[in-house]
């Protein structure tokens, strides 16, 4: 279980002295704590891995547009600790898919549930999500969905 492997990678951090990993961890686990809290006080059951890999996906992105923001404002030392965590957190999610591993797994979705146009979009999409999460990003495969849709 995904848990399990982040407290396992915390506790071996730990004995090592990795103080950017162990701190990287903390707030990993922090923020499924509180995503935890969340679905408790909503009746639900503890976050899924499923839910964990969406969840670490977010804490990548959030980096990557800071590192972004650190960058322009002159500040690499603050963008080289967000890259630094984003290693970090990428170690506990699957392997990204690129451009091309993607693109070919848009067409297959497309031709598997017989996609028409644009109106399928939604369709292909959740297809995708549910095989793929957190292999592909979507705020680029939403692009390469509606070139296929459109070509077919």
């Amino acid at each position: 279980m995904l848990r399990d492997e982040i407290n396992t990678a915390l506790k071996e951090a730990l004995k090592a002295q990795d103080k950017c990993r162990v701190s990287t961890l903390r707030l990993i686990n922090a923020a499924v704590k509180d995503r935890d809290i969340d679905a408790r006080g909503l009746g639900k059951d503890p976050l899924s891995d499923d839910d964990l890999r969406a969840l670490l996906a977010k804490m990548v992105k959030q980096r990557e547009e800071s590192a972004k923001i650190y960058e322009e404002n002159g500040r690499p030392e603050l963008a080289a600790q967000e890259r630094d965590e984003i290693k970090v957190i990428q170690d506990f999610m699957p392997k990204q898919l690129s451009e091309d591993e993607t693109r070919a797994a848009i067409a297959a979705v497309v031709a598997e549930i017989e996609a028409k146009g644009i109106k399928d979009m939604g369709r292909v999409m959740g297809v995708l999500k549910e095989r793929h999460a957190g292999a592909i990003d979507f705020g680029k495969a939403s692009a390469w969905v509606k070139d296929a849709l459109t070509a077919a």
